[in-house]
């Protein structure tokens, strides 16, 4: 694709970076037939194609965001599933963020879009206030038919029935492992995760050790920023990356680290790309470290050696986040490590597309956020699995709010079929054979 940025333009390195991912792109349509919201909306302008059209001629001629760029925009889901089709390796990611830190900057919302980010952005990234939001949700629910906006109405139906105890096992310390030490990782605890389940990060401690992982709970580590990074709030989003970048740092530094877990994909696609979110600033160099040996969980128990578990009578029908198998092109791991644990896997038709959560995507987009989850809920009853499995918090509430099926984590699967407990979300009356 041709640009015309000016060299006074290019010297943004933004800019730079989004002139670059425009120059690969050769118009050939092939991220339209993966696109979730061409799917649903068939709509040129909802296709990547489509909104890099709109993203060239608002950054090309540096004139302020309008109703239209921003309405399509917002309506992506930055799946990243036209990035896993693309034959011209596009970096789609780089330049919509771009783009929504450049509508941040030059577009006034509406007062109410303006709450509502105000909001999400000063309650979801921190755990306590979560807590209380999720607590005044369920009091409010029953009345959630006076909602005027459907958004508000979502945020009602996102809390959970049942809001989990705080874990301490979230706070910092470190794990000694059990037996000898093959490794010495620290794990990100999260921030919604939290408060929506501790169980996550439980099994996922308990699961480490078990394969002989020193875990350490670095001080100072929260959210990723990635909350606020797709909100285009970049100096948000920056500050509490920084946070997490100098806890790490101090770690790597002092006993040293073979790994930074990551059990929720959508942060881990973030932290990934630290190294390119501050390379232009003071913390370039440790950003770039800490990017450099950050994992997801199932990556780092590829390196371990998971006992091999005999055949269990459950099925388990994997969803794959969007995070994962396109932001950072995990596609086989979790299903391997599921199957050496015993389990039977299976997997939904169209696989590749998004269940709608996207961070905060089922908040701000309720109605197309809601088709998808739908068409996702469809495929993976079709397969009449005895529980769904996903790596990511955003995904396991987005689907477990339209299904009876129990939803797990990865690493709970993998815990309990390696003498972890029971998984509580399984219930004891839950119909799930025990494993053998």
């Amino acid at each position: 694709m041709q640009t015309l940025f000016s060299p006074e333009q290019l010297k943004d390195p933004a800019t730079q970076r989004s002139n670059e991912v425009l120059r690969t792109c050769v118009h050939c349509g092939f991220c339209t037939a993966t696109c979730p919201t061409y799917a649903v909306l068939g709509d040129e302008l909802d296709s990547p194609r489509g909104r890099i059209y709109l993203i060239k001629d608002m950054l090309e001629k540096g004139r302020p965001a309008d109703e239209k760029t921003v309405k399509h925009i917002d309506r992506c889901l930055s799946c990243l599933a036209c990035m896993t089709t693309c034959p011209s390796g596009v970096h789609y990611m780089h330049l919509v963020d771009h783009a929504r830190e450049y509508i941040e900057q030059t577009y006034k919302r509406p007062l109410s879009d303006r709450a509502l980010r105000w909001v999400l952005a000063r309650i979801l990234p921190y755990p306590t206030r979560f807590r209380l939001a999720l607590l005044g949700a369920k009091m409010g629910r029953p009345f959630r038919r006076l909602m005027p906006d459907a958004r508000l109405r979502a945020m009602l139906d996102m809390a959970p029935k049942h809001i989990p105890p705080v874990s301490r096992n979230d706070d910092p310390q470190v794990f000694a492992p059990e037996g000898a030490r093959k490794m010495r990782v620290a794990l990100m605890t999260g921030c919604a995760q939290r408060a929506l389940n501790t169980d996550i990060n439980d099994a996922t401690i308990r699961l480490l050790r078990r394969l002989g992982c020193e875990v350490v709970i670095a001080e100072g580590q929260g959210c990723c920023g990635a909350l606020t990074h797709h909100m285009g709030k970049t100096a948000e989003s920056h500050a509490t990356a920084a946070k997490n970048i100098r806890a790490w740092w101090r770690e790597m530094q002092g006993e040293g680290l073979d790994a930074i877990v990551i059990n929720t994909s959508g942060c881990g696609t973030t932290v990934k790309d630290y190294g390119h979110m501050f390379r232009t600033e003071r913390l370039a160099q440790e950003a770039k470290a800490v990017s450099a040996i950050a994992m997801d969980v199932s990556e780092v128990l590829m390196k371990l050696d998971l006992p091999k578990g005999a055949d269990q009578a459950l099925t388990v029908a994997y969803h794959a986040a969007c995070s994962l198998q396109h932001g950072q092109q995990i596609k086989t791991f979790p299903k391997d490590l599921l199957k050496r644990a015993g389990f039977k896997v299976v997997e939904p038709k169209d696989s590749h597309l998004c269940c709608g959560s996207a961070g905060t995507y089922n908040l701000m987009q309720p109605e197309i956020s809601g088709q998808l989850r739908a068409r996702k809920i469809t495929t993976l009853e079709a397969k009449t699995p005895d529980v769904i499995a996903a790596g990511n918090i955003g995904c396991m509430m987005q689907i477990g709010s339209g299904t009876e099926v129990p939803v797990l984590h990865t690493v709970e699967l993998l815990d309990w079929a390696t003498g972890g407990p029971r998984p509580r979300a399984l219930g004891p009356d839950a119909g799930i054979p025990r494993l053998r």
